[in-house]
């Protein structure tokens, strides 16, 4: 029975350790977007070099890196269905080259006699 709460409770400690990653995550994501965007809106520079830059710049990082923080999310707090979806696919297979083992397995048998 102890085993089993160590067990639940290294559990729970690994899951809170990943969603504290993915909230430090999504802070740098907010801290660097906005002060990306404030550089871009030219509040560092004047406009002096941020004039010569293309609009769709702008949304280059925020978007790919947005995909980044929403994967990292789909992983943290979705990873108990892909979990659970992943383990009975492996199950399966485990049984079914377990089972293609033992038919040869059989089969050979069968052949030496």
């Amino acid at each position: 029975m102890e085993d089993t709460n160590e067990k639940k409770l290294e559990r729970a400690r690994k899951q809170v350790g990943r969603e504290k990653a993915w909230y430090s995550h999504l802070f740098a994501y907010i801290v660097f977007c906005t002060v990306e965007q404030l550089f871009y809106a030219g509040i560092f520079d004047d406009k002096i070099f941020t004039s010569h830059v293309p609009f769709w710049v702008r949304i280059i990082t925020p978007t790919v890196w947005g995909i980044g923080v929403f994967i990292h999310w789909l992983y943290v707090f979705k990873a108990v269905r892909f979990n659970s979806f992943y383990k009975n696919w492996e199950k399966r297979k485990i049984d079914e080259y377990m089972e293609k083992e033992e038919d040869e397995f059989m089969s050979n048998i069968w052949k030496e006699k």
